[in-house]
């Protein structure tokens, strides 16, 4: 019943309930097959480029034992294994690098909501050489993975279910029982929110600004993690709706300092230059 929000509170499925848990279901069926058939792609190519060293590994020993070429014909090849080893020895290099990264690392899967660079992308496709990412506007964008390799690469649907927080600030004069009773209320819609917070949320008074600005936070932990951003930004949207309407009923609000304001007789304005658009009449 935990699967289905709001079923413990209620005590039955709704339908919409219901319907969010039957799509995310097949969200991660398909993401799930996305990522074998990559793989399996990936692997298939691998497969490939073991067959080609294999056989010429294989031409090469079948040589030497019928006698065909003699050892001064190997020593010519070696030559030139060096030519393309020096030719083409970043080119492989890269691919191993990639290789590593692909099937030893593994930092994500196709699906997977990671942060690149500083980016949220979606990881749309993984080949040898290249990953695939969708931005948050369905942009492509592709990153080698030998440089991949090389950056730290933050994934949200690996993480457990993470932690959020709220900041406001409110006047600096506002009562100390009123700040007690917004705590208590807060505190009282979180933990009646078992699908959405776990227990031990947080309300503290962090600090003070220019005399005039207490700064809370609202620290608290969801029952999901970040990979679905769109459920994150909904269950923030009703904690911000009660939190607002807390402080109303509370009557807590912010004030801006007050400002001495000088009014002095300014001289009159000697200028000849009007906008374009105004039209005098003689």
């Amino acid at each position: 019943m935990d699967l289905f929000e709001g079923a413990q509170e209620h005590n039955r499925v709704s339908k919409r309930s219901l319907k969010n848990w039957v799509v995310n279901a097949f969200r991660e069926r398909k993401a799930l097959a996305l990522t074998l058939n990559d793989t399996k792609t990936a692997v298939n190519k691998l497969h490939q480029m073991a067959n080609v060293v294999v056989a010429l590994i294989v031409l090469a020993l079948w040589l030497l034992i019928l006698g065909i070429a003699t050892s001064k014909f190997f020593v010519l090849l070696s030559s030139q294994l060096l030519v393309a080893v020096f030719m083409f020895g970043n080119t492989l290099r890269t691919i191993f690098e990639a290789i590593v990264f692909l099937f030893v690392m593994h930092p994500f899967d196709v699906g997977d909501r990671c942060e690149v660079d500083g980016m949220q992308v979606v990881v749309e496709e993984m080949n040898i050489m290249t990953t695939i990412f969708l931005r948050y506007d369905n942009l492509k964008v592709y990153y080698p993975n030998s440089k991949l390799a090389q950056l730290p690469i933050m994934n949200y649907y690996r993480s457990p279910d993470m932690g959020d927080s709220v900041d406001f600030t409110v006047h600096v004069a506002t009562p100390v029982e009123k700040l007690s009773l917004m705590k208590e209320r807060l505190m009282h819609y979180l933990d009646n929110k078992k699908e959405h917070w776990y227990p031990g949320s947080m309300v503290v008074l962090r600090d003070v600004d220019d005399t005039n600005k207490l700064k809370a936070s609202i620290w608290c932990r969801q029952t999901i993690n970040f990979h679905d951003m769109g459920m994150r930004f909904e269950r923030r949207e009703l904690l911000l709706q009660e939190m607002i309407k807390v402080l109303r009923d509370l009557e807590i609000e912010y004030r801006m300092l007050p400002l001495d304001i000088n009014v002095r007789n300014a001289p009159a304005i000697q200028s000849s230059r009007m906008p374009s658009t105004w039209t005098f009449s003689y």
